[in-house]
This record gives C-alpha cells, structure tokens and sequence, in this order.
C-alpha cells in the first residue's frame, strides 16, 4: 500500500478560511503558508510559501460568491501545487457553484457545471470532495474520483435536540423531495411536498401542499437557500395551512440579493444552516451554524490515511 507519511498540507484561498482553519483544528495540523494578493487590475497574484514536494495536498475553498474570483482561486492552487512537486492534490469543494446547471433544460445554453469539471481537472487536481452536491450526477462529470458527503448527519444531531413534536419534513419543491425522504427516514416522520413552479431565477409560484401539515411541527429541508423567495414562501404557505411550527434546515446558504431580508421576516422558530459558505458576517435573526469542519476533517485524514471514505457517506435514499 502506497504510504504518504506525514506530508499532509492544507491550504485555503479568500473563500472561507474560518472553514479551514476549523479542519485544520480538528485535524491538528497547521494550516498551510499562502500569500494571496491582487495585482491593481485585479489579477490573482498566489504563492505557496512552504515545501509541498511529494506531499499529499487539499485545497480548501467553496466556490461560493465572489463565484468567479473564488473558483480562479481555486485553479490557481492546482497549476502552482503541481508545479511545486505536490504528489497528490485534493480540492475540498463545501460548496459547489454552479451546480444547477448540470443539463440542458433548453436550447443553446451551456452546461457550466460540466464546464467547471473540465477546468478543475485540467488545473491539475487529483481528486475532488464536495459536499451536497446540488445534482448527485456532477459526480459523474468528473474524470477523477469524487467523494460526495452529506451534511445531513450533522444537521439531524442538531434537529433531534430542537424542542418538536409531532414532526413533518417538508421539502418546498419537487426538486428536493430526495433529500428531504431521506431526513424524513433518518427522523421516524412524514414528508410532504410543495409544488412549485418558477417563473424565472427569482420568482417562483407555490401552487398547493402534498400532504397535511395541519398542527404539526415542520422542517422546511433544502440542500440551498440562494435568494431566500422559495423557502420563505414555503414557510409562509405551510402556517396558513395550520402548521404548529416552522424550522427551516438547509446546507448551503449562499444569501444572494435581498435574502436575509427575507429570511428575518419569515415566520419561523430557527434557522438552521451548515458553515459551507460563511454566515459570520450575516445578520440573520434565530440562525444556528451547524459546522461541517468535523465531517470534512474526517474525510481528508482518511483520504491521506488511504482509508476507506465511505463509512462518511450517508446516502439520500
């Protein structure tokens, strides 16, 4: 079996370093030397200030917004590791932008989510961990092995402490009703449905309820929460049906536009989101960061360890 010792290094660009310094923490090791500045026309200027011969690397780095500065970030840590001798070069994705267009759904548009496959392995990365991929098929984009975790397992230990009873997951489109059986399952409880349509990539329109919330507790479950729109009305349309409480549980909160906003005056108990996109400078009232530093640190040691990955895994179905 292929040993790498002791050189395991982790570095992270501007996207979320609090992220990484908390896997670092759990992993104690340091957090690997980087400089990363700008040139004045905006140009990423990176270097790696530390030997990475032969080591086994991860770069730690949502995609989320600034998206494009973000994800050049990305690219830029690959082409300088792999010029810098690293053995292997992981790309620890929490959030993966531009996932939502994994296909086709019309003519003459482009499949980015693909498009960023293809970048992330020509930069020279070796293996990729992404965490609730917005569509499971992305995997299959990828020429290199992925390990797709959920946040799921996280999230339910947080859940099981809220103060319900008489629970009902509801998943606020049709799009999510996999991941939402699947905290129904973990849960012991029902699921509904809501059936939405979208009129455009802001505005969508609520057109009933599958299933009964009538005085139950509900958990609004999505994998993302982007403009807030879809899960605020979901919120407002589950109380007017009669639901007791509202929580909503999401991973990725990646709070475009007038989200927070939104999600301030929605009437709900509790937010509850994963920190893979970072929330410490949102001002969300009844918010709850539920840390997924613990998940990916696991992960990366038994990737370095050349262990198993799958016992992290907890499938959607």
């Amino acid at each position: 079996m292929r040993t790498r010792g002791d050189r395991l290094r982790v570095f992270t660009g501007t996207a979320h370093p609090r992220l990484a310094q908390d896997i670092c923490s759990y992993m104690g090791v340091p957090l690997g030397a980087a400089s990363l500045a700008r040139f004045p026309d905006g140009e990423i200027n990176l270097k790696v200030e530390c030997d990475v011969r032969g080591a086994d690397v991860f770069v730690v780095q949502p995609t989320c917004p600034n998206v494009h500065e973000h994800l050049f970030e990305l690219l830029s840590f690959a082409d300088c590791l792999r010029r810098a001798s690293a053995d292997r070069i992981t790309a620890v994705i929490p959030y993966f932008g531009y996932a939502r267009k994994d296909r086709k759904d019309e003519g003459r548009v482009p499949i980015n989510a693909k498009l960023v496959a293809n970048l992330l392995v020509t930069s020279g990365y070796d293996r990729v961990v992404a965490v609730d991929l917005h569509a499971a098929q992305i995997q299959g984009f990828f020429d290199i092995p992925v390990d797709h975790l959920y946040a799921r397992p996280v999230m339910i230990d947080r859940v099981r402490q809220l103060d319900t009873k008489d629970v009902m997951v509801v998943s606020p489109d049709i799009g999510g009703t996999k991941l939402a059986r699947a905290y129904a399952k973990d849960l012991g409880c029902d699921l509904a449905i809501i059936d939405k349509r979208r009129i455009s990539g802001e505005q969508t329109v609520i057109e009933h309820v599958i299933g009964d919330v009538k005085n139950r507790d509900v958990l609004l479950v999505d994998d993302m929460v982007s403009t807030g729109g879809s899960i605020v009305d979901a919120a407002r349309i589950v109380k007017e049906k009669g639901a007791r409480k509202v929580f909503i549980i999401a991973t990725h909160a990646v709070l475009c536009g007038n989200a927070v906003e939104r999600l301030n005056g929605a009437d709900v108990e509790k937010i509850l989101f994963a920190d893979t996109v970072p929330l410490h400078d949102k001002k969300i009232q009844r918010l709850e960061v539920c840390s997924v530093a613990q998940l990916l640190a696991r992960a990366i040691d038994a990737i370095h360890r050349s262990e198993s990955v799958s016992k992290l895994f907890a499938s959607e179905r």
